[in-house]
């Protein structure tokens, strides 16, 4: 990449290799300190002492009361079944509804202890600040390769209550605190390793030079690895940001050669081939990630394409004056619904017929298929090909075009970033990116509409002034009433342009009320997309991006100019 500031000679260019690597490990979350004696549980009305460990659950719970999650009977369940495991045996003879458990004591304990945080002296908050440095400085950079580079997250997460996205069968287990013994370093040989605390030891050193984590967990409610990565700013995450993006706009060059052969697969002989086509095509045309087969003890029933059951999908030769509907209703990740009607062509909706045939509803749609045949058929199309690419470029391709059609270069700034967010928003559409609306949205709304209810009633004021205005340099004609006139002319254009920006900015968080549009903005974006539009319609960049977002992408602000073509 010439010009690029990361780029140097140094490097490894496959961005995954490195020969030196030092750092001082992750800073562990605290130990629990327990509550002070004022502070009750109570039990059936009485109050009731825990035990340090049962105690320390408690006030997950506790924290998050006044959360719509302590009322779902899922979550409920599963924090009672884990707190259970934490209790003394006397504690577990007594507690045995959650129902007559009163954590509101708990509850307003920690909510005064928020409000304090928050009225803290300068001095205090100062204090706060600068053993945060410390830290920051100590453990929040390593050495790779004689260059100084931030890592991301050096801290472990505390423990507490697991949440999920959408309605996650897990949710309210407990997340259990991560210990030395539950930690991989990843350093060089000849680096000073990190040391663990007094008493404690790691349960491996490695020095594995082709990945890039300089520590590792699994972590207890899903068995996935967590890992301690660099920040996204470094170099090594630039050049696999790049590359990630390269690959998708290699894929543009053949996507129609691809398309070309999944069409022609449609009419083949053999099922597995046929099934793999059709595949293919939802993953194209509606970025459906592929799907992965379950671990074991995985309980979660949440799929991807090539784990579609025949549940998940229903056939319509017609349905509101449309031909060959499939709708499709399934748990993907996260275990975020994913439904749709969707019209396809003829010849998919007679394989999906056939594929059908003589299946209960959990057969699987794609028996022929799993998502390992899916990649190696992608490797064989193109180098580096896999379903992700497809949800990138299609990702990447949707933004670029609908900044095309959207933006209009006389608009104000204000009304050119709600098209940007337009843009933004059919991407995080096609990518089933949603969430649900904020517990304050409606309070938010209705606070910004009083603020344009109030900025209306200034422009009218405004108006009937300079009418006014206007009024007395029509009798009078000196210079005076002129500039007078002038003056409230200016007055009703900034509160017009204030009041614009105000219904810009509802309209904006009306539509985007149950969209995330963060995920394929910092993931399936090519940035360069965004930095191009920005310098072509005089944007400034740090209304698309905030400053973590610059750091991460700045080597695409720094190498994309406004002609810039994905």
């Amino acid at each position: 990449l010439p010009g690029s500031f990361w780029w140097e000679e140094e490097r490894y260019t496959d961005g995954s290799k490195w020969r030196f690597l030092e750092h001082k490990g992750p800073v562990f979350a605290p130990p629990y300190e327990p509550l002070p004696g004022k502070v009750k549980f109570y039990y059936g009305g009485k109050p009731m002492k825990l035990s340090a460990p049962a105690e320390e659950v408690a006030t997950f719970f506790a924290k998050m009361l006044d959360h719509e999650y302590t009322t779902k009977d899922i979550f409920r369940k599963n924090f009672f079944k884990d707190w259970r495991k934490e209790m003394t045996s006397e504690e577990k003879s007594v507690i045995t509804d959650l129902n007559k458990c009163d954590f509101s004591d708990m509850s307003e304990y920690f909510k005064a202890q928020s409000e304090a945080r928050k009225q803290m002296s300068k001095e205090e908050k100062q204090k706060i600040k600068e053993e945060n440095e410390r830290l920051l400085q100590e453990y929040g950079f390593c050495i790779m390769d004689n260059h100084k580079e931030r890592i991301g997250n050096f801290r472990i997460e505390p423990p507490g209550l697991f949440r999920g996205r959408g309605d996650h069968p897990k949710m309210g287990m407990l997340k259990r605190r991560i210990r030395p013994e539950d930690i991989i370093i990843n350093c060089s040989k000849d680096s000073k390793h990190p040391k663990p605390p007094p008493g404690t030891k790691w349960k491996e050193v490695r020095h594995d030079n082709k990945v890039t984590w300089l520590a590792s967990w699994t972590e207890n409610i899903q068995g996935s690895i967590k890992y301690i990565m660099l920040n996204p700013s470094s170099r090594i995450k630039g050049e696999k940001d790049w590359q990630k993006y390269e690959t998708a706009r290699r894929l543009k060059k053949c996507v129609d050669r691809i398309r070309a052969q999944y069409r022609e697969d449609w009419k083949s002989k053999e099922m597995r081939i046929r099934q793999r086509a059709v595949a293919l095509y939802f993953i194209d045309k509606l970025a459906l990630r592929a799907g992965n087969e379950k671990e074991e003890g995985e309980t979660a029933d949440t799929v991807g394409c090539c784990s579609l059951r025949v549940e998940h999908i229903k056939l319509y030769p017609k349905l509101d004056d449309q031909e060959y509907v499939v709708e499709f209703d399934f748990l993907g990740k996260d275990s975020i619904r994913y439904y749709n009607k969707i019209p396809v062509e003829k010849r998919v909706f007679k394989n999906l017929q056939l594929f059908l045939e003589n299946k209960q509803p959990e057969d699987d749609l794609f028996d022929r298929l799993n998502t390992s045949i899916l990649n190696k058929h992608l490797q064989e199309l193109m180098d580096g090909l896999t379903a992700k690419v497809f949800r990138t470029y299609n990702a990447s391709s949707t933004l670029q075009q609908q900044l095309k059609e959207l933006t209009c270069s006389d608009d104000s700034i204000p009304a050119k970033i709600l098209s940007y967010n337009r843009a933004n928003r059919a991407v995080a559409i096609l990518c089933n990116h949603q969430r649900a609306p904020p517990k304050t949205f409606e309070k938010s709304m209705q606070n910004l509409q009083n603020k344009i209810d109030e900025k209306q009633n200034q422009l009218s004021a405004a108006r009937k002034q300079l009418k006014a205005a206007k009024a007395d340099h029509k009798a009078s004609h000196d210079d005076k009433s002129k500039k007078a006139v002038e003056m409230k002319r200016k007055a009703v254009q900034r509160i017009e342009e204030q009041l614009m920006k105000l219904q810009v900015q509802a309209t904006d968080r009306e539509e985007n009320k149950q969209i995330a549009l963060g995920t394929s903005k910092l993931n399936y974006l090519d940035p360069r997309i965004s930095v191009a539009w920005c310098k072509k319609f005089g944007i400034p960049i740090e209304k698309i991006y905030n400053k973590t977002q610059r750091e991460k992408f700045a080597w695409a602000i720094d190498m994309a100019d406004k002609d810039y073509e994905f």
